[in-house]
C-alpha cells in the first residue's frame, strides 16, 4: 500500500486559547482521521503576554482539547522564536511534510509562519494556507501593521500552492485585500463537535426563552445592540432572560454598561470572562435560542456550535454568516446595527424553541474539502 501523505498543521495551541485553537485542533483529528500522517506545529505564546487583551487567563487550564496520541507535534513556537523554532525546524526535518497547512488569523504569526514556509519549501513541501480572516479588525486600524501585512502578507502568499475560504464573501475580500489573481478553494467550516455532554447552566426560569450571547465582546460584536433589542422585547412582554457570556476586549464596556443600567437587569445574566469548555457546554445546554448580532464577520466559532446543537440561531446578515446559515433551517437573519430587527427576529426564532435543526457541515466534508485541495496542488 502506497505510504500516507504527510500533511503538518500550524495553528494556535491553547496557552492563548481562542477559536482558532478549536479549529486547528479539529483539522488535525479530522486529517488524521481521512486517513493522512499528520503532525502539528502549535503556536504556544502568541505576542508577549502584556499585549494580548486577554492577558489575564493567558495559560490558564480552561479546555480539555488534546490531539491524537498519533499525531506528532510541537508545542509551541514563542512570538521571540528561541528554542521553540529550533524544536519545530526538527519536527519538520524529522517527518518531512509534503504539505504544510498555515492557519491565519492574526499579523501576529506572519514573521514565524514566513520562516516556517521557506523553510518546508527548502525540504520539498508545498504551504496551503486556511483564512479565518482576511486580518483583525483591530490590527487593520493599525497603521504601520496594515503596511507590514501589506509587504509581508504578499511575500507568504507567493511561498503558498494554494489557499482555503470558508465562503466566497471571504474569498472575494481575500483576493481583494492580497491581489490575487489564482483562485481560492472554498472549504465551508464544519460544526463543532469538541464540548462536552454537560448540565444546562441556567438562571433563567421555567417557561422563560434564555436568549444566549457567546464569545468575545468587541466593538464589532454588536452586544449592545442586543442588550437594546432584548429591552425592548422585555418592556412589552416578561417571557424572556438574556444570558451574555463573553471576554471585553478593547475596552469595550458599554455593552457592560447598558446591562448594569438595563430597567430588566435583574432578567440578565452576564458572565463577563473567558469560559472553561464544561462551562461553555452548560451555557449551551441551557439555552433556548442563540443571537449573534455582528456588525461584521468572517465565520464564527459560536454559531458553528449552536448549529452543531441544533439551536435556533439569529444571525446579522453580514460577511460569511449569510453563506454559513444557507442550509440551516433553524436560522433567522435581520439587518445588522438594528436593535429592532435583532427584536423581531428574536420573536421569529422563539417558535422554533424546542426543535432540533440540522444542516451543519461536517469533519469529514472539511477532509473531503482539503482532499480536493491536495490534489489539485501542482495540476
Amino acid at each position: 500500500m502506497a505510504e500516507p501523505q504527510r500533511i503538518c498543521v500550524v495553528g494556535p495551541g491553547t496557552q492563548f486559547l481562542s477559536g482558532v485553537t478549536y479549529y486547528t485542533y479539529s483539522l488535525t483529528a479530522a486529517l488524521e482521521r481521512a486517513g493522512y500522517r499528520t503532525s502539528a506545529i502549535l503556536i504556544r505564546s502568541l505576542v508577549p503576554k502584556r499585549l494580548y487583551p486577554g492577558r489575564a487567563r493567558v495559560g490558564k487550564d480552561l479546555t480539555g482539547l488534546r490531539l491524537p496520541t498519533d499525531v506528532r507535534h510541537v508545542d509551541g513556537i514563542d512570538w521571540y522564536w528561541g528554542w521553540s523554532l529550533i524544536l519545530a525546524l526538527r519536527l519538520l526535518w524529522t517527518e518531512r511534510p509534503e504539505i504544510l497547512v498555515l492557519q491565519w488569523w492574526t499579523g501576529a504569526v506572519l514573521h514565524t509562519y514566513l520562516f516556517l514556509s521557506i523553510a518546508a519549501r527548502m525540504l520539498g513541501a508545498e504551504v496551503v494556507i486556511e483564512f479565518h480572516e482576511a486580518q483583525d479588525v483591530g490590527e487593520a486600524e493599525l497603521p504601520f501593521v496594515a503596511r507590514y501585512m501589506n509587504l509581508f502578507g504578499r511575500w507568504l502568499l507567493r511561498l503558498s500552492a494554494a489557499q482555503i475560504a470558508h465562503s466566497q464573501f471571504d474569498r472575494d475580500l481575500i483576493r481583494s485585500r492580497y491581489r490575487l489573481n489564482g483562485g481560492v478553494a472554498l472549504v465551508p467550516h464544519a460544526g463543532y463537535d469538541y464540548l462536552p455532554v454537560r448540565r444546562p447552566i441556567r438562571c433563567a426560569p421555567p417557561g422563560a426563552i434564555n436568549i444566549l450571547y457567546f464569545g468575545v465582546i468587541r466593538p464589532f460584536k454588536g452586544v449592545e445592540d442586543l442588550v437594546r433589542a432584548f429591552d425592548a422585547l422585555s418592556s412589552g412582554e416578561g417571557r424572556f432572560w438574556l444570558t451574555v457570556v463573553g471576554e471585553t476586549w478593547e475596552g469595550w464596556d458599554l455593552p457592560s454598561r447598558l446591562i448594569v443600567a438595563s430597567l430588566h437587569s435583574d432578567r440578565i445574566t452576564f458572565v463577563n470572562r473567558y469560559v472553561t469548555d464544561d462551562e461553555a457546554a452548560g451555557h449551551f445546554a441551557g439555552a433556548d435560542v442563540v443571537v449573534l448580532p455582528y456588525h461584521r464577520s468572517s465565520s464564527s466559532g459560536p454559531l458553528q456550535i449552536a448549529m452543531s446543537k441544533g439551536l435556533p440561531v439569529v444571525v446579522a446578515k453580514v460577511g460569511g454568516l449569510v453563506e454559513a446559515t444557507a442550509r440551516y433551517s433553524g436560522a433567522v437573519l435581520v439587518e445588522p446595527d438594528d436593535p429592532a430587527s435583532l427584536a423581531e427576529g428574536i420573536r421569529r426564532a422563539s417558535v422554533f424553541v424546542g426543535r432540533h435543526f440540522d444542516g451543519v457541515s461536517s469533519w469529514a466534508d472539511t477532509a473531503r474539502g482539503y482532499s480536493d485541495v491536495f490534489n489539485g496542488i501542482g495540476r
